[in-house]
């Protein structure tokens, strides 16, 4: 690929982003907070002008995308939307420097709801909308919503959602990669619709309704409020947001083949069956760790309930300070740090399937201990799994941990004791958002020096992009031809 087709390519996705510049403009403008408008409208046109230059000039040129160049676009593009993203931040004035802005808005694309913001009230509701529409955009992943524009463009669009989308196995769950995105983002703003009614009913008004709809199931925990949901100290927006945090942290393509009536797949799903009961047995032990904290048995299983999934889908929003939790609760929070949701979900973690996967391979080889000349094999879903599949789930749990343990003495270095930096460390390559101690639910990142945000950034996207992406990007082998 020429760089002529490497910029056209970004520039044209970049101007979907941009479009996306919009929601807050109309918020801005019917809220009467006019200042903020040019932070987005600026920004917006300049990418639309250089769009139009490019898709007008290069229209007619056909584009095959290879695995290699699918890993470049994807990667790139997320940098580029991420920097896109933090321009509104700083032309608003409301985060000037540029680490903190640049930090905020990967923090909102990958999902992550970490922030270095020790107010969000403060912020114009326009752009604390844009916080929480980050969210939303890059929940789903902004590459599958472009490839389904991508027929426009002269491109296959298939390299790039394998580089993109999470999990050991991605599969195409319609003939037509397009067709796929289109049903993907059907599903997805069908769910934001009617989260956003049900949260107005509950009594939120539509801007912060819409904005939590956002984090809720893009899985990234950015709130309107300084004390996130337990703000608006309101029992039904909590389990409004619960469910549909839960909903987002199982795997889309189930919802696809629910609605086409094939129930068994989605019923003898392995890891829906695995998410589902992870969830109920860590919400039992929360549940029973915090009932001395609270006066009424109800309250102790809405708060347990909820801070198991806003965990364990990546979510991080709070209802309660769990960090003055027991330590059995606090414990098993931590654990599901590790865990995170379905594959092909909006949340992000290492992902059920992984656990499932090498849990299966762990109990092959006590097999094999006893039984030296058997055959084992994994099978997911009921039916067997590739070998491949276990060597790739291994390198990236090794990965993993890597990235986690750089991460953790970066931000030992950085000023974090040492339970925060390591449960910090897991919430940023974990795109979870909120750890403990120093950077737990009702505190934030902003005391780390700037060169440290710069390789949280890093960690972020990386997580999001399920590690191989970002790194390979960064790698200088990749570059030689």
């Amino acid at each position: 690929m020429s760089v002529f087709l490497f910029f056209r390519l970004i520039v044209l996705l970049l101007a979907v982003i941009s479009a996306s510049f919009l929601l807050p403009i109309g918020t801005a403008f019917f809220l009467g907070e006019t200042g903020v408008i040019s932070s987005f409208a600026f920004p917006m046109i300049i990418i639309w002008v250089f769009a139009a230059v490019f898709y007008f000039t290069g229209r007619k040129k056909k584009i095959s995308l290879t695995a290699r160049t699918g890993f470049v676009i994807v990667a790139a593009f997320w940098i580029s939307a991420s920097i896109l993203g933090a321009v509104p931040f700083m032309l608003s004035g409301y985060i000037t420097n540029p680490a903190n802005a640049f930090f905020e808005s990967v923090s909102g694309f990958t999902t992550t709801g970490a922030t270095i913001l020790t107010d969000v009230e403060i912020l114009p509701r326009s752009l604390n909308l844009w916080r929480c529409q980050m969210h939303w955009l890059g929940g789903m992943g902004i590459v599958v919503l472009t490839v389904a524009l991508f027929p426009l463009l002269g491109v296959g669009g298939f390299q790039l959602i394998k580089a993109e989308t999470t999990g050991p196995e991605k599969d195409k769950i319609t003939p037509r990669i397009t067709d796929m995105a289109k049903v993907l983002w059907f599903i997805y703003l069908g769910l934001t619709v009617i989260q956003t009614v049900l949260l107005m009913i509950a009594g939120m008004d539509f801007v912060d309704a819409l904005g939590h709809s956002f984090a809720s199931l893009g899985s990234g925990g950015f709130s309107t409020k300084n004390d996130s949901l337990a703000a608006y100290k309101s029992p039904a927006v909590e389990w409004i947001c619960m469910v549909f945090m839960l909903l987002a942290g199982i795997n889309f393509s189930l919802y696809y083949r629910l609605l086409m009536g094939r129930f068994q797949e989605v019923t003898r799903n392995t890891e829906l069956r695995v998410y589902v009961m992870i969830i109920v047995s860590a919400s039992a032990i929360v549940i029973f760790a915090i009932l001395p904290m609270y006066t009424s048995i109800f309250e102790s299983i809405r708060h347990g309930i909820f801070h198991v999934v806003s965990v364990m889908t990546t979510t991080g929003f709070a209802a309660a300070d769990f960090n003055a939790w027991p330590a059995l609760a606090k414990m098993t929070l931590f654990f599901l740090m590790f865990i995170g949701g379905c594959s092909g979900s909006t949340a992000g973690g290492i992902k059920v399937i992984r656990w499932v996967t090498l849990g299966k391979q762990l109990s092959n080889e006590m097999k094999r201990m006893l039984h030296p000349h058997g055959v084992f094999s994994i099978h997911l879903n009921g039916r067997p799994g590739r070998k491949d599949i276990v060597y790739g789930v291994a390198s990236y749990m090794f990965l993993y941990f890597v990235i986690v343990a750089i991460t953790s003495v970066v931000a030992s270095v950085g000023g974090a004791n040492t339970s925060s930096a390591i449960t910090g460390s897991f919430a940023l390559v974990g795109n979870i958002g909120p750890g403990f101690g120093m950077v737990g639910p009702t505190e934030n990142f902003s005391f780390f020096a700037d060169w440290s945000k710069w390789w949280f950034c890093f960690a972020m996207l990386a997580g999001r992009l399920e590690l191989y992406t970002m790194i390979i990007f960064f790698t200088p082998v990749f570059w030689k031809k």
